[in-house]
């Protein structure tokens, strides 16, 4: 499939600043696998594109969306009555985010 040649050293290369280990059968495996991936490149960057407008998404994306209506909120006590866990009047999550 690829015309595209990947030497070792260039893939052990990459794999260092991926900071990857890759023992010598792994770069066996994955230097196929690229020179496949980049062949796939290689055949898409040959096609012709030049009519075809840009877009995000392949078919058209069609958002429903309500009014934006300001409406009552929950009061503080509804919010809290389902709460794990709470103090002072406010809902008391597990600290995720250690200090520096």
């Amino acid at each position: 499939m690829s015309n595209t040649h990947i030497d070792d050293r260039a893939l052990r290369n990459i794999a260092t600043l991926a900071r990857l280990e890759l023992n010598d059968e792994e770069i066996a495996t994955f230097k196929g696998q690229l020179e496949d991936i980049l062949g796939y490149v290689d055949t898409i960057s040959k096609l012709d594109v030049s009519g075809i407008e840009p877009t995000s998404y392949p078919a058209p994306v069609f958002d429903r969306m309500r009014d934006d209506v300001p409406h009552e909120s929950l009061s503080r006590e509804a919010m809290l009555q389902n709460a794990p866990e709470q103090a002072q009047h406010q809902i008391r999550v597990p600290k995720v985010i250690a200090e520096a």
